[in-house]
Order: structure tokens, then C-alpha cells, then sequence
């Protein structure tokens, strides 16, 4: 009796490596320190971190707490976490059951959709979108549905959000204060979104790691806070951004009790638990840092917003100004090249300041003549990034 031959599989990447292309952000970073420029593409955030915070870190390390912690983070940090999120988010989280202390909130975002949803389900993006929201429902064979939101101020159209839906649809992603367009989201348009959640039965997933960083007089107001809206919400923030230190990978997620176990599960197992000294810089840092801390933090990134919408207008790259986050995205029609990419490019040969394209931001065809500037910088760096800008004149 003969057997068929077997015959090896052919050595490849998986359907969706083949289709995957190094983050334009990432990849304008090793352009820029190529070329020794100032980093105005990514949201690297280099200002020094409170000094509670580190101390603590330091403190930990030599106090022996170098192990794994429990898979949904430390007591003190959670117990830290639900006291800020009732005094400044309106909401009522057991620490007990309903927080996970994450691997950055990317980690969060990443173990949320591995728990609760299918592959091919559909979740929609508010577009201008955080490009690595739609890579990571790509990742897990999910589909990112697009909803624009229109330019200038980035307004929320709810019939066109209504229209996006499928069903397939599974969940919105709200990102406010949103990364790249520094939107921040109006009560009426979360009330809106929050109509269509329910009729439709939609979770909602928002990413509120900017919820400090405000100008003027916007108001952030966190979507689980809302009229119903508990049940369905997965909250994810972190310390990234608030505590200037972005390269710890230290967030966390808040949820109805129901979601918790499975969300952790998976973040169990991608990441086992965040790193265990970091947390204890994190719960020190919420513990000790006053009111005071936050106000001026975002009255500091609104001195940046000015500094920098000032010299992008006198270089002829006109600022949709935000009302959040740190980041500005510019019209670049004046500079040379066809695509967003090029023209980013042509800037940093220039002047030495790194941008990124606009396209990193919207669905194909979009976004070509925008480009998108960070201004979490130190003050020096960024008053020679707005001198070089304002030499294009």
C-alpha cells in the first residue's frame, strides 16, 4: 500500500502580515533621528515625569516588588484608579472587580477586543482615526468601519454615524480628547453616539488617555458616565501621558464586573501583568499629586498649543486648532510633493522637523494634503522646532 506524498506548506507570512506596513509614525521617528531632527511626529512625550512618581518606581525596585503582581494589578493602585475615576470621571467602579491594571492602554484595547468580539465583526472609527486603533482590530481579523467626522472642527454627523451600521457592527470606538485631531467631544454627540449604542446594542470602547490635556474651556466628560451607558462601556485611560511616561506601558480598563474576567484572561496572557514597580510609581503618583498638578499641566499644553499654532501659521501651514490632546493637524497644501508622505519628508530635509502624513489618519485618499504636529516637548526643543518652522516663510 502506498501513501500520497506529503507535501510541505509553503513558508509565508500570515493573510494580513503580507498586507502590513511599518507605522508611518515609527517610521518618520527613524527618519528624523537619522537625520538628527526635532521629533515633532510622535507623541513620545519628553518632559520629565513628577518626581513622586519616580521615587516611588525606585522605591519599589529596592524594596523587593520586582515579581508578578495578581493579573489585574496591585491593591493600592486600583483601590487609587476607582477613587480618581469617581472624583474626576463620575463613575462608580468596584476596585475589586471591575478595574485591570494593563500593558499601556494599547494593551488594554488588545485584550478588550480579543475578549469580546468575533473575527469579521465589524467596529466603527471616528475618523480623523488613531492609526493603531485600526491596526489592532485588523490584527484580530476584525473590520474597522469608518465614520467621517467634518473638517474643520471635526463635528459629528449622527445620521452618517447611523448609517454606518451593519449587522456586523459590534462596537464604537471613541477616542476623546482624540489623537491626531484633538477633538474633544461634545455631551450632545456623546448623547448622540449613545442613542445609536443602544438601539443597536453596541459596546463602546473609548480611549481617554488625553482626558487632561484641555484647552480653553472644553469639558471631558467619559462616556460610561452617561445615562445607561455603564453596562456597555469598556474605559480605557492610562499614565502615559499625564505622567510624561509614555515608555512604561502602564494603563488600565474599566468595565461592568460581567467583562472583566475574560478581558484579563487575555491580557493574562499576552502580557501576564504590568510591570510590577512601575504601578507603584503610578498609585504614588495619584495619590500625592494635587488638584493643582493637573491644572497646571494643561494650562503648560496650552501655552505649547499657542507656541506652535503661531509659528505653523506663520509658515503657511494652517492649524486646525484642538481643543485636546497635544497634536495639530496643518494644511501642507504649500509644500512640495504629491503625497502627505513626501511632503512630511520635504519638510524634515528643510528645517529639521519631523511631521507625519496626514494619511496615517484617514481611509485611503484622504488626509493628502494634511500633516500632523506633537507638541509634548520640552520647551527648548519646541521653540527651536517653531523657529525652524516660521524659516519656510
Amino acid at each position: 500500500m502506498t501513501r500520497n506524498p506529503i507535501v510541505p506548506l509553503k513558508l509565508a507570512l500570515s493573510e494580513i502580515s503580507a498586507d502590513i506596513l511599518q507605522s508611518e509614525i515609527r517610521a518618520m521617528s527613524v527618519e528624523c533621528d537619522r537625520v538628527h531632527g526635532i521629533n515633532l511626529a510622535q507623541g513620545v512625550c519628553d518632559i520629565d515625569p513628577p518626581p513622586p512618581v519616580v521615587e516611588a518606581a525606585i522605591a519599589a525596585i529596592h524594596n523587593g516588588h520586582n515579581i508578578y503582581t495578581r493579573l489585574d494589578g496591585i491593591s493600592n493602585l486600583r483601590f487609587e484608579i476607582a477613587k480618581k475615576l469617581s472624583d474626576y470621571n463620575g463613575l462608580a467602579i468596584d476596585p475589586e472587580s471591575g478595574i485591570l491594571v494593563t500593558a499601556g492602554a494599547t494593551g488594554a484595547f488588545l485584550a478588550a477586543c480579543m475578549a469580546l468580539f468575533n473575527p469579521g465583526d465589524e467596529v466603527l472609527l471616528f475618523e480623523p482615526f488613531y492609526g493603531y486603533h485600526r491596526d489592532m482590530l485588523q490584527s484580530q481579523r476584525l473590520k474597522p468601519v469608518t465614520v467621517q467626522l467634518n473638517a474643520p472642527d471635526w463635528g459629528l454627523d449622527p445620521d452618517r454615524l447611523e448609517h454606518s451600521i451593519t449587522a456586523r457592527t459590534r462596537a464604537i470606538v471613541i477616542n476623546t480628547p482624540c489623537n491626531p485631531s484633538g477633538k474633544v467631544f461634545r455631551r450632545q454627540e456623546l448623547e448622540a453616539i449613545a442613542q445609536v449604542a443602544e438601539r443597536h446594542n453596541l459596546f463602546a470602547i473609548t480611549d481617554e488617555i488625553y482626558e487632561y490635556f484641555l484647552c480653553g474651556d472644553a469639558k471631558h466628560i467619559s462616556f460610561a458616565s452617561l445615562p445607561g451607558m455603564a453596562e456597555r462601556t469598556i474605559t480605557i485611560s492610562g499614565f502615559s501621558k499625564t505622567f510624561s511616561i509614555t515608555g512604561w506601558r502602564l494603563g488600565y480598563l474599566a468595565a461592568d464586573p460581567q467583562w472583566i474576567p475574560a478581558i484579563g484572561y487575555f491580557h493574562d496572557i499576552a502580557y501576564v501583568c504590568a510591570p510590577s514597580p512601575l504601578q507603584h510609581g503610578a498609585a504614588a503618583g495619584l495619590l500625592q499629586l494635587s488638584a493643582d498638578y493637573y491644572v497646571a499641566l494643561a494650562k503648560e499644553y496650552e501655552q505649547k498649543r499657542d507656541q506652535l499654532v503661531e509659528a505653523l501659521i506663520a509658515a503657511g501651514l494652517t492649524p486646525s486648532i484642538p481643543d485636546g490632546a497635544y497634536y495639530i493637524l496643518a494644511d501642507a497644501s504649500r509644500l512640495p510633493g504629491t503625497t502627505a508622505k513626501e511632503k512630511a519628508r520635504k519638510l524634515l530635509a528643510r528645517t529639521g522637523v519631523a511631521g507625519i502624513a496626514g494619511t496615517a489618519f484617514f481611509t485611503e485618499g484622504r488626509g493628502e494634503n494634511l500633516l500632523r504636529f506633537c507638541y509634548a516637548k520640552k520647551p527648548k526643543d519646541l521653540a527651536e522646532a517653531c523657529q525652524r518652522l516660521q524659516s519656510l516663510t
